[in-house]
């Protein structure tokens, strides 16, 4: 394995890698890759204003799980912490850890805001200003989310996660997922009062049919005495054990010019072939991670065992990787992401220190993860005694029945017109959710 990969990524050769349709523009510049998705903003619901009536402020409109939205205005020269601790405080929110504050560039490429430093000097579409509030790290053990409310949002990113498509699930847990949710949100399920044309009225799945939805609905009834924290619970543990939950996936080259993936995750760093799961680079083994303009190193150690016949020998050899990716932002983008996992799953608490020649992130810029790591947010102290919140109701959509009944009269009436298709006007009413092209499907199981 260790082989195949220094093979293909190995730093001898050193050719310009292009991804396929990345022409540059007039200026020379390579368009990042177009963002997984576009979200239409509703209308705000909460204005928060700035603090001491400044005259000097910027308008910041946040997107929240559960899909309303918060506009906030703030001084002019304030910086991303003053944003995030104004959503924070709006929900209450303990466990702040796990989220972030995430907006989209000119070139529709996703970035993480920095709260180290200035709004301003970030985002320069605005203002207004347009962030989505989500989850950042997925806690790699979701019973260690102490806050009912925490877990509330995991579940609400998760589903989110499953129906764009970024988070993949075989059939029979996507139908347990729906279940749960319907148990969490409507209660015990009435064989007298509900149907499975309820369960049309919900999306789950980007692959949602109207067996799945009978399959959901009776796998419904067998949660009858489920509390909402619990359905929440168990929809959480059904989750973890999915191939990419929390996997966050980058697109790069190899020394072969072929497209591969790299999935950031909990325990270390993965690598893609198309579908295929080449390899898996453990944080504890990753001894270097450097970039330089769009160019990523990783230093590899790999331990190799030497039996002779009087003793057992065991040495260290380093292997150099280099990827490379479209563009020095997407480079960098991907470098601060590697960094920020790492810390924050990795070590008990972030390094305070100046960088040295030693340090874990040599080159490439002196950012470091400011927060905390996943150690200090389950052994923290902060957690409230008790917490009361209000569970925003689904989107609802057209029932399959009501669908097909207006199908049927528009073809009666409109006979002459092309038919009505076999699902009628139910596919129109799906989300425009596009998957993810940055994610793709593994064949394996997962590395726990």
């Amino acid at each position: 394995m260790m082989g195949f990969l220094r093979r293909t990524f190995s730093r001898r050769s050193r050719p310009r890698f292009r991804a396929p349709g990345d022409e540059p523009d007039e200026r020379g510049r390579v368009r990042a890759p177009a963002a997984p998705q576009q979200v239409t903003q509703p209308p705000a619901t909460v204005h928060i204003p700035a603090a001491g009536g400044s005259r000097s402020t910027v308008t910041c409109r946040v997107v929240l799980l559960d899909g309303s939205d918060v506009t906030v205005e703030l001084p002019k020269k304030a910086k991303g912490q003053d944003l995030f601790d104004q959503i924070i405080y709006h929900l209450d929110l303990v466990e702040t850890d796990y989220f972030g504050l995430q907006f989209l560039d000119e070139d529709q490429s996703q970035h993480w805001l920095d709260v180290t430093k200035p709004i301003k000097k970030q985002i320069f579409n605005g203002p207004p200003f347009f962030f989505f509030f989500r989850v950042k790290f997925y806690s790699s053990e979701p019973n260690n989310l102490h806050e009912e409310f925490t877990r509330y949002l995991f579940v609400l990113q998760l589903r989110h996660d499953i129906l764009s498509g970024r988070l993949k699930c075989p059939y029979d847990v996507a139908v347990e997922l729906g279940a749960f949710c319907l148990q969490s949100e409507l209660g015990d399920c009435d064989p007298q009062e509900h149907t499975p044309v309820l369960v049309s009225e919900f999306r789950f799945s980007p692959k949602q049919t109207e067996v799945m939805e009978a399959d959901i609905f009776h796998k419904w009834m067998e949660c009858r005495g489920l509390s909402p924290s619990q359905a929440e619970v168990n929809f959480l543990n059904k989750c973890k054990w999915l191939e990419m939950y929390g996997v966050d996936m980058h697109i790069v080259k190899g020394r072969d010019g072929g497209e591969y993936a790299l999935g950031l995750t909990p325990t270390g760093i993965l690598v893609f072939e198309r579908s295929n799961k080449i390899g898996l680079f453990f944080w504890p083994k990753i001894t270097r991670l450097d970039f330089k303009k769009s160019r990523l190193t990783l230093v590899v150690v790999e331990d190799d065992e030497k039996v002779s016949e009087n003793e057992e020998m065991k040495c260290n050899q380093e292997h150099t990787f280099v990827f490379e990716l479209s563009s020095s932002s997407t480079c960098k983008q991907l470098w601060k992401s590697a960094v920020e996992s790492h810390a924050f799953f990795r070590l008990r608490q972030p390094a305070r220190s100046q960088a040295s020649r030693n340090d874990f992130t040599r080159l490439g810029s002196r950012f470091r993860f400011s927060g905390r790591t996943e150690y200090q947010a389950t052994h923290g102290n902060r957690l409230r005694r008790a917490s009361t919140f209000e569970r925003r109701p689904s989107k609802r959509y057209p029932s399959r029945s009501q669908s097909m009944s207006r199908g049927n009269t528009h073809t009666h009436l409109h006979s002459c017109v092309e038919p009505v298709r076999e699902n009628g006007p139910w596919n129109r009413t799906r989300p425009t959710l596009t998957p993810p092209p940055l994610y793709v499907q593994p064949m394996e199981p997962p590395h726990r």
